[in-house]
């Protein structure tokens, strides 16, 4: 990857909608080796796709909360059944596996705090595994990216 590749990859990671004469425009090339290049860059997983970020808050998603848990067993069995159930869950827009003290950790986002409550008591603590659950209300957001550019 060169200097031109990154150029491509930092337009597109604020622009993933730009047009290949666009970007060539932006990147100092014309659009026919622009196009190769976002070509090679995909087929060999670079870019991993293409995608649209929405705002939870116009989606009437206002609550955001992040949420740790740890299992009371770390087994290959438990961390499937643990990422199955989260899987079914919408209200888990993200969700890790981590290192350190707590297993998984999660960003929910739901309509209010009674949702977030509803989520809580009547769906995650039912999951079988579940040990403990540490819940944590953001502020605001200081910094967004929708992913690393070079």
């Amino acid at each position: 990857m060169d200097e031109l590749d990154k150029r491509i990859l930092r337009r597109l990671a604020t622009d993933g909608r730009t047009s290949m004469s666009d970007l060539g425009d932006a990147v100092g090339l014309s659009p026919t080796p622009t196009a190769r290049r976002v070509r090679a860059l995909e087929e060999t997983g670079v870019i991993a796709g293409y995608s649209a970020r929405f705002d939870d808050e116009k989606l009437g998603y206002p609550v955001t909360v992040f949420v740790s848990v740890q299992l009371d067993k770390q087994i290959d069995e438990a961390l499937a059944n643990f990422e199955q159930a989260i899987s079914a869950f919408e209200e888990v827009v993200d969700c890790w596996l981590m290192t350190g003290t707590r297993d998984y950790l999660m960003r929910v986002s739901t309509v209010d705090l009674k949702e977030f409550e509803r989520f809580l008591t009547h769906r995650l603590t039912k999951v079988r595994g579940v040990a403990s659950i540490e819940s944590s209300i953001p502020l605001r957001r200081v910094k967004a990216n929708a992913s690393r550019t070079p």
